[in-house]
């Protein structure tokens, strides 16, 4: 009986160890971000498709184009007015022990225009509109409204997705510029009000360094940050399951996903564009 026994222990199968389920743990990972990144190409490819056939619901479109753009000045206004503020009194701190103080205008200006007005703009769009777009979407998901919608032979991507993603790449670059024009006006009121800078010095000099390309390189990033961005919230809600708490599991999943994307396409973009 023991020497059965000893050869029954045997013959079990012995559990993988550490290593092994770690490495299985990331690689199962991996396969499931590469799947779900050709989900999320495979989803972009619709909707660029669904966006230019009939019918056209102008509706939808000018809707979510006020969303987007008009219901997120404010903040963009604001949060432009601080930033150019701070970076214009941390800067000129430092120009100081240079006796080149005249130089903080071109430099918030050029600072502003090629990174901070795009990527701060799309994180704003992010938290205000993207968390919103991605819970109404995953609420329509798990409540079967996107399966009432092609029961009625209305395609959902064309309905719900196309004029959201169209309202990001078209509506994010306006609001980069709107960034550009408070954070410019910011770091003037700082540098003219409060560090003895002369206006005529602080306009000139940003006239004489700053370029309209300068310009367009932030507007380009504004549009590649929009699309991402919205993209990624509507992929995360229209795929979202398992009710309420999925619902929110997808927003919190669609507002990292999007951080990340602006970070990363923030320097793809930079680095094909010089």
């Amino acid at each position: 009986m023991a020497s059965d026994n000893a050869q029954k222990a045997e013959q079990q199968p012995q559990p993988p160890s550490l290593l092994v389920r770690s490495v299985e743990d990331v690689g199962r990972g991996a396969i499931a971000n590469v799947e779900e990144l050709g989900s999320l190409v495979s989803l972009g490819v619709d909707v660029a498709r669904w966006s230019v056939r009939r019918p056209f619901r102008w509706q939808n479109l000018f809707f979510q184009l006020d969303f987007v753009g008009v219901g997120s000045v404010f903040i963009v206004l604001l949060t432009g007015l601080f930033t150019g503020m701070v970076f214009a009194h941390q800067s000129s701190r430092a120009f100081e022990m240079f006796d080149a103080e005249s130089l903080v205008g071109p430099t918030v200006a050029l600072v502003l225009t090629r990174e901070l007005a795009p990527v701060f703009s799309a994180l704003m769009v992010t938290m205000r509109a993207g968390s919103a777009m991605c819970t109404e979407l995953g609420t329509m998901r798990v409540t079967e409204q996107v399966d009432a919608l092609e029961t009625m032979a209305v395609n959902p991507v064309q309905y719900l997705l196309v004029p959201r993603i169209l309202a990001g790449l078209f509506m994010v670059p306006v609001l980069t510029l709107l960034f550009d024009t408070s954070g410019i006006l910011g770091a003037y009121a700082v540098s003219v009000g409060t560090k003895g800078v002369s206006a005529g010095t602080f306009i000139s000099r940003t006239q004489q360094w700053l370029d309209p390309v300068d310009v367009y390189e932030g507007l380009i990033k504004g549009a590649v940050f929009g699309l991402s961005v919205t993209l990624v919230c509507c992929f995360k809600g229209f795929n979202a399951s398992g009710g309420a708490k999925g619902v929110g599991k997808a927003t919190t999943e669609a507002m990292v996903s999007s951080a990340l994307s602006i970070f990363i396409l923030d320097f793809i973009v930079g680095v094909l564009l010089h």
